[in-house]
């Protein structure tokens, strides 16, 4: 085949059974099958179902997604899984199928962490990262702020990270909390579009002087727009939902950019990369924007699709790994359902030399 590598990627660490397939950092084949209609009715990821949705989802995604760019099993030439972090059935799942496509192919399995992907996804629709870059990553369960340079090749410095509840998972505490349906984060963004971001004053977690400059705190926030909401109720009056949703979404967005611009600028980085789920919120792009283009910092967020889950991203960061000459994992590579970021490859112990 013409061209380099082809790498299949898989992503199966919550909700979201994804294909990707990649080539020398082309995306030739993007394909999710998502079970969140199934987790809406207990109000968050119950893991049982996630994983059975796996089970189910696994070879029709992967076939629609060889389909897509017009392969045969035969042709790909490396698998690359997420090994971590995640839901622990749902990446057993994940991980289980992609060693049987390497076995089956006879090709090499990498082991991807989850978060390195959510990386990786930008340079699906911008091409390389700068060296270096600030990235900020925001979905539901992660909330950190990263100094990356070469992403494959040198350790992932972490500058900061949430210290309780991830933005995302703030949203969906305080969606449920105003009466708006699972996922919290899509619909907090369209009950804010009627609402006025400044009826309500939230706070702006961990910005004083003194406090530290790139963690996150969303717990507090949470808990203010809970006590907001009673207090209305308590007087036997039903608060503006609308409004509610844009002064939350403005605090999460004012606190997310502010401490991204504060990080490219205390390491004279000119780029800054938004990332993860909570990256298809409008404010948070929308504020990313102005705060960007009034300090010359560029702005990278890649498109809606690659911001959720999917299994382009970890082909993303298998691609690099194989063009980089990264040894692959072996083919009893465990899972780490805690995994930390420190490099994109993820290499667990195997199971047997772990226990």
């Amino acid at each position: 085949m013409v061209g380099g590598p082809v790498v299949l990627g898989i992503e199966s660490s919550c909700d979201e059974t994804g294909a990707g397939i990649v080539r020398d950092g082309k995306l030739l084949a993007h394909v999710v099958a998502s079970s969140m209609d199934e987790h809406a009715r207990f109000g968050g990821v119950v893991p049982e179902i996630a994983s059975r949705a796996h089970l189910q989802s696994f070879t029709p995604v992967v076939r629609q997604a060889l389909a897509e760019a017009g392969l045969r099993l035969g042709q790909i030439d490396a698998v690359a899984v997420t090994t971590g972090p995640g839901l622990s059935g749902a990446l057993q799942v994940g991980l289980a199928g992609a060693k049987s496509l390497a076995y089956a192919a006879g090709v090499p399995l990498y082991g991807v962490h989850h978060l390195a992907g959510h990386v990786a996804a930008d340079t699906l629709e911008h091409g390389p990262l700068p060296e270096p870059c600030v990235v900020l990553i925001v979905s539901g369960g992660h909330t950190s702020l990263l100094l990356v340079r070469d992403l494959v090749r040198e350790p992932i410095l972490h500058l900061g990270d949430t210290l309780d509840d991830a933005a995302g998972e703030c949203f969906d505490k305080v969606a449920r909390i105003l009466g708006l349906p699972y996922p919290g984060g899509p619909a907090i963004d369209r009950a804010a579009k009627a609402g006025n971001p400044d009826a309500v004053t939230f706070p702006r977690p961990l910005t004083k002087a003194g406090d530290d400059p790139y963690a996150f705190s969303f717990s507090g926030l949470k808990t203010a727009a809970a006590r907001w909401v009673e207090q209305h109720r308590l007087r036997g009056a039903e608060p503006s939902v609308a409004d509610g949703a844009a002064a939350l979404q403005e605090a999460v967005a004012d606190v997310l950019t502010r401490k991204a611009l504060r990080a490219c600028r205390d390491h004279d980085v000119r780029t800054l990369i938004v990332v993860g789920g909570v990256a298809a919120n409008s404010r948070v792009r929308a504020l990313a924007e102005e705060r960007c283009a009034a300090a010359g910092i560029e702005l990278r967020v890649p498109p809606m699709t690659l911001c959720t889950d999917n299994g382009a991203m970890i082909a993303a960061v298998g691609d690099l790994l194989v063009r980089s000459g990264a040894e692959p994992a072996p083919l009893e590579v465990s899972v780490d359902p805690s995994a930390p970021l420190e490099y994109a490859a993820l290499t667990p112990l195997p199971a047997l030399a772990a226990a």
